[in-house]
């Protein structure tokens, strides 16, 4: 497999545009199957809109609420599909970490290596990632200002990785809702790092009763257009093809047929935004 800066900087690259990227996949890898077709149908799409595109799939969850909940198909199963997608697809993957020593063995099969936002304060995670010289893409947490996240960003980059992405995914508000900051989108910005907005989980209602995790999925548009509008560099989308039938977070994730058009949709927000000489993603040039 190719360095992450051999694939993944020349698809965060898009001058010509000055168009957002996308990180956008399944929460958790189920099948190899599945995780082909949706990564061909995005990057389908992405191409024809000519937005920069990375595959997400978790290959094993591990902040689940109940003990029964679906956490993976098998570690080695699945990373050996994240990697088969970026080779046959042919486009960057992203997949979650969650212990220091996952990072080495899941920096074999993706591009970029992804901290869970309740996890982004944790220091030997963040240089464990960092030390294997992918793309790491903090998750704000959910208990955190925008500019507490300077702090995680200065630990990877004290590990000689200059490459780093944060991601905003909402503010605990109350025991079972999150809020969107929007300031934190270009508070974020300001540390010379692409910003992403997680629209998705953004939208979770956590700690519901019964364990399972409840979504407003009504509100991804809104929340896309937003991020897009206070300039954010990409977004973090989570789609399937049926959500009610995922085996994790269905309830907050994008049927993948509706997709394209938000993307159109959220193009001609872009371009309404962009100033001119605008380049998508600061931070990451080589």
């Amino acid at each position: 497999m190719l360095s992450a800066l051999a694939r993944t900087l020349p698809h965060f690259r898009n001058t010509n545009s000055g168009q957002f990227f996308l990180m956008a996949g399944p929460c958790v890898i189920e099948g190899e199957d599945m995780a082909l077709r949706i990564a061909e149908r995005i990057k389908h799409i992405t191409d024809k809109l000519q937005i920069p595109y990375i595959f997400k799939g978790s290959y094993r969850k591990a902040n689940r609420s109940r003990r029964d909940s679906f956490t993976g198909i098998g570690d080695e199963a699945a990373l050996r599909i994240l990697e088969k997608v970026g080779r046959e697809i042919g486009v960057p993957t992203v997949t979650d970490i969650h212990e220091s020593p996952e990072a080495a063995e899941a920096a074999q099969a993706v591009d970029v290596l992804q901290i869970p936002a309740f996890l982004c304060r944790q220091t030997d995670l963040l240089l464990a990632a960092a030390q294997t010289g992918k793309v790491v893409n903090i998750k704000k947490g959910q208990f955190l200002s925008g500019e507490a996240m300077q702090w995680a960003v200065d630990k990877v980059k004290s590990a000689g990785n200059e490459h780093v992405i944060l991601t905003e995914r909402g503010n605990s508000f109350g025991y079972s809702e999150l809020v969107v900051d929007f300031r934190n989108l270009p508070i974020m910005r300001q540390f010379g790092v692409p910003v992403v907005m997680d629209v998705t989980h953004s939208l979770q209602q956590p700690n519901q009763a019964s364990g399972i995790t409840g979504g407003q999925p009504a509100l991804i548009e809104t929340i896309a257009k937003a991020a897009i509008a206070v300039g954010a560099d990409g977004l973090f989308i989570e789609t399937h093809p049926t959500p009610a039938t995922a085996l994790s977070d269905g309830a907050n994730m994008l049927p993948l047929d509706q997709l394209e058009g938000l993307l159109q949709r959220l193009t001609r927000v872009r371009e309404a935004v962009r100033p001119a000489g605008d380049v998508a993603l600061h931070g990451l040039d080589a």
